[in-house]
């Protein structure tokens, strides 16, 4: 799919892989990006990158992504003053990183996991990326019937295309119950979408990056990165968002990928 002159929506695009794909998706001159962020900096953001590419191409939208009003408003306000949508990359994520049960050295009682912050990180995770590539694939849908097209032809060239952020993660990791759980989740809603929005000339995939340098990463502190990120990855470093950027780029323009990329720098867990 020809990248060029498309519209794209980024979620999670104030930092880290979000931030790297909106900078590399405008260098390779997108006629506009939605930049979805709830935090204050992506404002910044949109400017720094409108001013890096030279033109007015990043568009900031502050909001809560689970919120499906705010959802709604930002696919409207993009076809209204723009164009339909035809890349999705919802890559806004949480971690909540505990123990799935923990005994009380001092009272011997055992604590589960929260139900409510496992509840948290899945709505973050899995159903909001879900239903913001929903969102998508539903607005090429009307943008077809409009013309009177149905089933979509190899002919017509590809309409779109999604790629969702999974993780090494989704493999199973300690103290990751929920993160993990969500990004193993996203497997199978990947591999349906592929299924069902092909109809429409939409492409689904999956990429599964390895430790990265952003600041969910950086928050696990040097210590954690030193002892249990570099000695199990064969790059020994983390890895650089604008390579896993760079990656995702291919998955939305090359039409003949499909299924899950691991860019994984040949990170293993330890036993």
């Amino acid at each position: 799919m020809e990248i060029a002159g498309k519209v794209a929506v980024i979620t999670g695009a104030a930092s880290g892989i979000g931030r790297a794909v909106a900078r590399d998706l405008a260098r390779r001159n997108v006629r506009a990006i939605a930049l979805v962020d709830m935090g204050e900096a992506i404002d910044a953001v949109a400017a720094e990158l409108n001013k890096e590419a030279g033109r007015e191409v990043c568009i900031p939208f502050r909001g809560d992504t689970t919120d499906d009003d705010f959802r709604v408003a930002v696919f409207d306000k993009m076809c209204k003053d723009y164009d339909t949508p035809r890349m999705c990359v919802p890559a806004a994520g949480i971690t909540r990183d505990d123990l799935a049960v923990r005994v009380d050295r001092e009272s011997g009682k055992a604590k589960i996991y929260p139900v409510e912050r496992f509840k948290q990180v899945v709505n973050v995770n899995l159903i909001a990326p879900v239903y913001w590539a929903l969102e998508m694939i539903c607005r090429i849908a009307e943008a077809r019937a409009a013309k009177g097209l149905k089933r979509w032809q190899a002919s017509e060239g590809m309409q779109g295309s999604i790629v969702f952020i999974g993780s090494v993660s989704s493999t199973g990791n300690r103290g990751q119950i929920s993160y993990a759980s969500t990004k193993a989740g996203l497997e199978g809603a990947a591999a349906t979408i592929m299924k069902e929005a092909v109809f429409y000339g939409v492409r689904c995939g999956l990429i599964h990056p390895g430790y990265t340098d952003t600041p969910m990463v950086r928050a696990l502190g040097e210590d954690f990165i030193n002892k249990y990120i570099l000695p199990y990855t064969q790059l020994n470093r983390l890895i650089r968002p604008d390579e896993i950027a760079d990656a995702i780029c291919f998955m939305l323009s090359n039409s003949a990928v499909s299924g899950e990329l691991w860019a994984d720098a040949g990170w293993h867990a330890p036993a």
